[in-house]
Protein backbone atom coordinates (compact mmCIF):
# COMPACT_ATOMS: atom_id res chain seq x y z
CA UNK A 1 0.00 0.00 0.00
CA UNK A 2 1.56 3.28 1.04
CA UNK A 3 4.92 3.52 2.69
CA UNK A 4 4.46 4.49 6.30
CA UNK A 5 5.26 8.14 6.74
CA UNK A 6 5.53 9.35 10.27
CA UNK A 7 5.11 13.07 10.42
CA UNK A 8 7.04 14.66 13.19
CA UNK A 9 6.25 17.94 14.84
CA UNK A 10 8.62 20.84 14.95
CA UNK A 11 9.73 19.60 18.38
CA UNK A 12 11.38 16.62 16.73
CA UNK A 13 13.52 18.39 14.16
CA UNK A 14 16.63 17.53 16.17
CA UNK A 15 16.34 14.89 18.86
CA UNK A 16 18.76 13.97 21.62
CA UNK A 17 18.55 11.38 24.40
CA UNK A 18 17.43 14.07 26.88
CA UNK A 19 14.46 14.86 24.65
CA UNK A 20 13.36 11.23 24.79
CA UNK A 21 13.35 11.35 28.60
CA UNK A 22 11.41 14.63 28.52
CA UNK A 23 8.85 13.09 26.17
CA UNK A 24 8.53 10.06 28.45
CA UNK A 25 7.97 12.27 31.51
CA UNK A 26 5.40 14.36 29.64
CA UNK A 27 3.55 11.28 28.43
CA UNK A 28 3.61 9.71 31.90
CA UNK A 29 2.16 13.02 33.12
CA UNK A 30 -0.79 12.72 30.71
CA UNK A 31 0.41 15.18 28.06
CA UNK A 32 -0.76 13.88 24.68
CA UNK A 33 2.00 15.64 22.72
CA UNK A 34 4.62 13.93 24.88
CA UNK A 35 3.09 10.56 24.01
CA UNK A 36 2.96 11.50 20.34
CA UNK A 37 6.61 12.61 20.29
CA UNK A 38 7.62 9.44 22.12
CA UNK A 39 5.75 7.32 19.57
CA UNK A 40 7.50 9.09 16.67
CA UNK A 41 10.82 8.38 18.42
CA UNK A 42 10.03 4.66 18.47
CA UNK A 43 8.62 4.63 14.94
CA UNK A 44 11.69 6.34 13.48
CA UNK A 45 14.33 4.93 15.80
CA UNK A 46 15.36 8.40 17.02
CA UNK A 47 17.10 8.18 20.39
CA UNK A 48 15.86 4.59 20.83
CA UNK A 49 15.84 1.35 18.89
CA UNK A 50 13.06 1.36 16.27
CA UNK A 51 10.08 -0.52 17.70
CA UNK A 52 6.69 -0.36 15.96
CA UNK A 53 4.97 -2.12 18.87
CA UNK A 54 6.13 0.60 21.26
CA UNK A 55 5.25 3.24 18.66
CA UNK A 56 1.75 1.78 18.51
CA UNK A 57 1.43 1.86 22.30
CA UNK A 58 2.32 5.55 22.48
CA UNK A 59 0.37 6.57 19.36
CA UNK A 60 -2.63 4.93 21.05
CA UNK A 61 -2.07 6.92 24.25
CA UNK A 62 -1.75 10.11 22.22
CA UNK A 63 -4.87 9.35 20.19
CA UNK A 64 -6.89 8.43 23.27
CA UNK A 65 -5.85 11.78 24.75
CA UNK A 66 -7.15 13.71 21.73
CA UNK A 67 -4.00 14.02 19.60
CA UNK A 68 -5.18 13.79 15.96
CA UNK A 69 -1.69 12.97 14.63
CA UNK A 70 -1.57 10.02 17.01
CA UNK A 71 -4.86 8.77 15.54
CA UNK A 72 -3.63 9.34 11.98
CA UNK A 73 -0.46 7.37 12.59
CA UNK A 74 -2.41 4.52 14.20
CA UNK A 75 -4.37 4.41 10.96
CA UNK A 76 -1.13 4.14 9.00
CA UNK A 77 0.18 1.35 11.21
CA UNK A 78 -3.04 -0.63 10.71
CA UNK A 79 -3.18 0.07 6.96
CA UNK A 80 0.42 -1.00 6.44
CA UNK A 81 0.64 -3.75 9.06
CA UNK A 82 3.55 -2.14 10.89
CA UNK A 83 3.74 -3.38 14.49
CA UNK A 84 0.19 -4.73 14.23
CA UNK A 85 -1.74 -7.06 11.97
CA UNK A 86 -2.88 -5.26 8.81
CA UNK A 87 -6.51 -4.29 9.37
CA UNK A 88 -8.20 -1.78 7.05
CA UNK A 89 -11.27 -1.59 9.29
CA UNK A 90 -9.11 -0.43 12.19
CA UNK A 91 -7.22 1.91 9.85
CA UNK A 92 -10.57 3.40 8.81
CA UNK A 93 -11.56 3.88 12.46
CA UNK A 94 -8.38 5.78 13.31
CA UNK A 95 -8.30 7.82 10.08
CA UNK A 96 -11.92 8.81 10.79
CA UNK A 97 -11.05 9.89 14.30
CA UNK A 98 -8.13 11.94 12.93
CA UNK A 99 -10.25 13.46 10.17
CA UNK A 100 -13.04 14.34 12.58
CA UNK A 101 -10.39 16.12 14.69
CA UNK A 102 -9.32 18.25 11.70
CA UNK A 103 -6.37 16.21 10.44
CA UNK A 104 -6.25 16.63 6.65
CA UNK A 105 -4.19 13.49 6.06
CA UNK A 106 -6.70 11.43 8.01
CA UNK A 107 -9.38 12.71 5.61
CA UNK A 108 -7.18 12.02 2.59
CA UNK A 109 -6.55 8.44 3.69
CA UNK A 110 -10.28 7.89 4.25
CA UNK A 111 -10.72 8.97 0.65
CA UNK A 112 -8.15 6.39 -0.45
CA UNK A 113 -9.86 3.61 1.50
CA UNK A 114 -13.23 4.49 -0.06
CA UNK A 115 -11.76 4.75 -3.57
CA UNK A 116 -9.92 1.44 -3.28
CA UNK A 117 -12.61 -0.40 -1.31
CA UNK A 118 -10.08 -1.44 1.32
CA UNK A 119 -11.84 -2.58 4.48
CA UNK A 120 -15.09 -1.02 3.30
CA UNK A 121 -17.36 -1.05 0.27
CA UNK A 122 -15.88 0.94 -2.61
CA UNK A 123 -17.65 4.29 -2.84
CA UNK A 124 -16.24 6.95 -5.16
CA UNK A 125 -18.65 9.62 -3.93
CA UNK A 126 -17.47 9.13 -0.33
CA UNK A 127 -13.88 9.23 -1.59
CA UNK A 128 -14.70 12.53 -3.32
CA UNK A 129 -16.17 13.93 -0.08
CA UNK A 130 -13.09 13.03 1.94
CA UNK A 131 -10.70 14.33 -0.71
CA UNK A 132 -12.66 17.61 -0.67
CA UNK A 133 -12.42 17.82 3.11
CA UNK A 134 -8.68 17.09 2.92
CA UNK A 135 -8.16 19.67 0.18
CA UNK A 136 -10.15 22.29 2.08
CA UNK A 137 -7.85 21.60 5.05
CA UNK A 138 -4.71 22.22 2.99
CA UNK A 139 -3.73 18.73 1.79
CA UNK A 140 -2.03 18.90 -1.61
CA UNK A 141 -2.69 15.19 -2.19
CA UNK A 142 -6.33 15.70 -1.26
CA UNK A 143 -6.57 18.45 -3.89
CA UNK A 144 -4.78 16.29 -6.45
CA UNK A 145 -7.09 13.31 -5.89
CA UNK A 146 -10.08 15.63 -5.99
CA UNK A 147 -8.81 16.76 -9.39
CA UNK A 148 -8.57 13.09 -10.39
CA UNK A 149 -12.15 12.53 -9.25
CA UNK A 150 -13.34 15.32 -11.55
CA UNK A 151 -11.05 14.24 -14.38
CA UNK A 152 -12.23 10.61 -14.28
CA UNK A 153 -15.83 11.31 -13.28
CA UNK A 154 -15.51 9.08 -10.22
CA UNK A 155 -18.26 9.80 -7.71
CA UNK A 156 -19.21 13.00 -9.49
CA UNK A 157 -19.88 14.22 -13.02
CA UNK A 158 -16.76 14.49 -15.14
CA UNK A 159 -15.62 18.11 -15.37
CA UNK A 160 -12.22 18.96 -16.83
CA UNK A 161 -12.40 22.62 -15.74
CA UNK A 162 -12.97 21.59 -12.13
CA UNK A 163 -10.20 18.99 -12.45
CA UNK A 164 -7.86 21.75 -13.64
CA UNK A 165 -8.92 23.96 -10.73
CA UNK A 166 -8.04 21.30 -8.15
CA UNK A 167 -4.83 20.32 -9.91
CA UNK A 168 -3.96 24.01 -9.71
CA UNK A 169 -4.62 24.00 -5.96
CA UNK A 170 -2.38 20.95 -5.59
CA UNK A 171 0.29 22.75 -7.61
CA UNK A 172 -0.05 25.85 -5.41
CA UNK A 173 0.61 23.53 -2.47
CA UNK A 174 3.82 22.40 -4.22
CA UNK A 175 2.63 18.99 -5.41
CA UNK A 176 4.41 18.52 -8.74
CA UNK A 177 1.94 16.04 -10.25
CA UNK A 178 -0.76 18.67 -9.73
CA UNK A 179 1.35 21.15 -11.71
CA UNK A 180 1.89 18.61 -14.48
CA UNK A 181 -1.81 17.80 -14.81
CA UNK A 182 -2.76 21.47 -14.62
CA UNK A 183 -0.36 22.22 -17.48
CA UNK A 184 -1.73 19.28 -19.52
CA UNK A 185 -5.35 20.44 -19.16
CA UNK A 186 -4.36 24.04 -19.83
CA UNK A 187 -2.75 22.98 -23.12
CA UNK A 188 -5.99 21.18 -24.00
CA UNK A 189 -7.91 24.44 -23.58
CA UNK A 190 -9.55 23.86 -20.20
Amino acid sequence: MRKVLFLSSFLLSIMFADDFEDFKKACDGGIAEGCYNLSVSYANGKGVKQDYSKAYEYFKKACDSGNAMGCYNLGLLHADGEGVKQDYSKAYEYFKKACDSGNAMGCYNLGLLHADGEGIKQDYFKAYEYYKKACDSGSAMGCFNLGNSYYNGEGIRQDFKKAKEYYGKACDLEFQMGCDNYKKLNKQGY
